[in-house]
């Protein structure tokens, strides 16, 4: 496009020639006409189509995709709490372990220190000849050397349950890493000889304390003690024995003998008690662990 000057210029230099007047002169209708001519030009240069520009790719903006939720933290194991004191009674041992409720005039029968290869094979025969269950707690080291009369005591359908490997006395003033070691041993070795993991643990002597509470729940172990003690452990006469069993009161857990020595006396007993108390109505159950 040529505007200003140039334009006027380059239309003086399109003119004419006129002879009469100077090359160099340039009339006043002559500058006018010129300058209407750059207008028009000027017009026709700005009307005119501009030529198409090619055209510039659109960027589309896509939404970016959201990064995954981050994945919940592992479920923490819960936090094993021990009990306060260990369990006397089936009311509180229902509670500790779970489960329907005992009948009312139900009895568990707990037999410790085994297995011994004479008593405990005498005390499974009766207890099979009327149908009464039983929860043997069994010593480590008594398990071994003793594994065909362990494995009976499981065939026949009797629970069992952890009495430290090696009956220590004053457990409750042991500490921690002794106690640990006691129910460990015991554990495994009852349960790689018999196949059965035992859920309950009794104290040597029922001698507890925090660190031993601690210990068996560490190990998911109910605490079990016993409501009714003949002492038949230290042999003081099948009538002592007897009458203190048929003392028993619905309820209560029962606790004898088949092993650490002549368990003759806890046998002869048992062999009047258990029908004794099922001709009263009493019924014998197992205490299933959780």
């Amino acid at each position: 496009m040529i505007t200003g000057k140039k334009a006027l210029g380059h239309l003086a230099g399109k003119l004419p020639h006129n002879p009469r007047m100077p090359e160099t002169l340039v009339t006043r209708r002559q500058l006018l006409g010129a300058a209407s001519a750059a207008g028009i030009l000027s017009l026709a240069a700005s009307a005119a189509p501009s030529p198409p520009q090619p055209s510039r790719p659109v960027a589309i903006a896509t939404p970016r995709p959201k990064a995954p939720p981050p994945p919940p933290p592992p479920a923490s194991k819960p936090a094993v709490h021990p009990l306060a004191k260990p369990v006397y009674t089936l009311e509180q041992f229902r509670k500790a372990a779970g489960g329907p409720a005992f009948p009312a005039d139900a009895v568990a029968l707990t037999i410790d220190d085994g297995p011994h290869p004479v008593w405990t094979p005498k005390i499974l025969r009766l207890l099979h000849k009327h149908q009464v269950p039983a929860m043997f707690c069994m010593i480590g080291n008594q398990v071994q050397g003793h594994e065909s009369v362990a494995k009976d005591v499981v065939h026949d359908g009797h629970h069992v349950a952890n009495h430290t490997w090696s009956h220590p006395t004053h457990l409750a003033k042991r500490k921690s890493g002794l106690v640990n070691k006691e129910l460990i041993r015991a554990q495994e070795k009852i349960h790689d000889t018999t196949g059965a993991v035992p859920t309950v643990f009794r104290s040597p002597g029922g001698d507890w304390s925090p660190t031993v509470l601690r210990s068996a729940a560490e190990h998911h172990l109910i605490p079990l003690d016993w409501s009714d003690d003949p002492r038949d452990w230290s042999r003081p006469g099948v009538p002592h024995i007897t009458n203190r069993l048929l003392a028993a009161k619905p309820g209560q857990i029962l606790l004898c003998h088949d092993g650490g020595g002549d368990r003759s006396q806890t046998y002869q007993a048992l062999t009047t008690v258990i029908p004794a108390l099922k001709a009263r109505g009493y019924t014998f159950v197992a205490l299933n662990g959780r």
